[in-house]
Parts: C-alpha cells; sequence; structure tokens
C-alpha cells in the first residue's frame, strides 16, 4: 500500500481552491453576476425571488446599453435594483396617460404584459402615473420597472448615472418553469 503525502495532498487541495476562486472572481468580474431578484417591480416580467445571472461584458466591456433593455443598477448604499431602460442620455423624458414620452414623441413600449396591464388600470385608473418632463445629462439613463404602480424607480431615485449599471439582461435559472432569458 502507498503511503499518503498529506503536505502535497494538502498543497493540491489549497492550489484547486486558488483556482477555482480566481475562475469565479472573473467570471463574475467581467462577463456574468449572479442576480437574487427580491423584489417585484418587474412583475409579471420577472418574479420576486427568482434567481439568474446577467451579463456584465456588454456592459463594462462593450458600453452597450439601449433602450428597453433589462439591466442591473448598484445603489450608492450596495443595494441592486432590476428595471428597464427607457430613457437614453441627453433625452427628454415624460410620461402622460399612460403613454412615454421622450423627446416630446409617444414611444410604443410592447414588452408589457397587456393582461396585467388591464387590470392595475381597471383598479387605478392608470398603469404609470403622469410624469412632468425630465432632460437626462450626458451620462444618465432613466430607468422604470415593468411593474409601474409598485416599482421605485427613476421616477424616486431620479435618473441613474451610466456607472450605476452593473451588467443588462437576465437569464433566469430558477423558479424552473421561467427557465431562460428575460426580455
Amino acid at each position: 500500500m502507498k503511503e499518503i503525502n498529506w503536505k502535497h495532498e494538502i498543497l493540491d487541495f489549497l492550489k484547486t481552491l486558488v483556482i477555482c476562486f480566481l475562475i469565479i472572481f472573473v467570471l463574475t468580474r467581467f462577463f456574468i453576476r449572479p442576480v437574487n431578484v427580491n423584489q417585484n417591480s418587474m412583475y409579471p416580467t420577472i418574479l420576486d425571488k427568482s434567481f439568474g445571472v446577467s451579463n456584465v461584458f456588454s456592459v463594462k466591456a462593450l458600453h452597450d446599453v439601449n433602450r428597453f433593455d433589462i439591466v442591473v443598477i448598484n445603489l450608492e448604499d450596495g443595494k441592486n435594483l432590476i428595471k428597464r431602460v427607457v430613457g437614453l442620455p441627453n433625452e427628454t423624458i415624460s410620461f402622460k396617460n399612460d403613454t412615454l414620452y421622450i423627446d416630446g414623441q409617444p414611444v410604443e413600449e410592447n414588452f408589457f404584459n397587456e393582461e396585467y396591464r388591464k387590470e392595475e388600470i381597471q383598479k387605478y385608473g392608470y398603469f404609470t402615473e403622469n410624469m412632468e418632463p425630465i432632460t437626462l445629462g450626458p451620462d444618465e439613463v432613466f430607468c422604470v420597472g415593468d411593474n409601474r404602480p409598485y416599482s421605485r424607480d427613476s421616477r424616486d431615485y431620479g435618473p441613474f448615472k451610466e456607472s450605476q449599471i452593473m451588467s443588462k439582461g437576465l437569464f433566469v435559472i430558477t423558479p424552473l418553469d421561467r427557465f431562460g432569458g428575460v426580455k
């Protein structure tokens, strides 16, 4: 029977642990970000208590954030929000009679679950509360939740800096019946 070299086994284990840590660090820092959803502001697009991953690379390396992208925003207090980008730098944004206006022109928001939206309009008389025009700065975006009556977003916090966007998109892993990419 061969004698076990404990010193070699421990060093081998530590080497494996360090390599795994470095791989996870590089993946989560530059490519994907794990996302735990602890809010209903994107309901029914994204359910509360969902878990998934979000794309860091396209935001940090390519600076690729577009209108209607779902993004993860880092707040100053360290909390993260998941919202949808509706306004881009230097645009003027407003809401009137459940319509998004950009630079005074109505913009259709095709991503809503219309059945849910109609239920909320019946309940409140509106889905998106009217908002006076606000002009964004050269490095600002305006983000709102898909569950407009219940979302705390740029209408509450003000515009977000582009540097606050940590990642975009969401690939849901759980719940399993929602497995896949979210638009």
